[in-house]
């Protein structure tokens, strides 16, 4: 993973550690990926972070999933904040890679234990996945990240 260093954004831009908490608290993402036409298609989609990946979880029968199976490149952001002095965020970008069966029925996969936990226990309030069937994961370990805080500019 690589944390860019922003020239212009140095006095703004979270520390790890800070970035490791926004990223952990938030909830829902934007996920911007490539159509075969070259086209942008931006869509909102809650995540789990688990500190150096970013796990999608998905409808597989999305415009969003079929486009990332047909070119796993993405960018996603995940942003805070209504006034400018409040605004705060994250840009990732890579390739994702699908973990697990897909859809998700809940096999087993060791390695979907920790984003699986940490998903249901942040928006579902659960200790365990709850499993529809017409889910999947994609798990983002960013190539990039940006970052921003503007609450860093006192007010300016």
């Amino acid at each position: 993973m690589t944390v860019t260093q922003q020239r212009r954004g140095r006095k703004i831009m979270m520390t790890p550690g800070e970035l490791d908490e926004f990223l952990t608290a938030q909830r829902t993402c934007r996920v911007a990926t490539v159509s075969a036409d070259g086209a942008p298609h931006v869509s909102a989609l809650w995540f789990a972070w688990d500190g150096t990946s970013l796990w999608l979880y998905s409808v597989v029968r999305s415009r969003r999933w079929a486009q990332l199976r047909r070119d796993p490149r993405v960018a996603v952001v995940v942003d805070s904040g209504e006034e400018y002095d409040q605004l705060r965020g994250v840009e990732l970008s890579g390739r994702v890679e699908f973990v697990g069966e897909v859809p998700r029925r809940g096999e087993l996969c060791a390695e979907l234990d920790t984003a699986e936990t940490l998903f249901a226990r942040k928006n579902f309030g659960l200790d365990e996945m709850p499993h529809d069937g017409r889910h999947a994961w994609a798990r983002l370990t960013p190539e990039k990240i940006v970052s921003w805080d503007f609450r860093k500019l006192g007010g300016a």
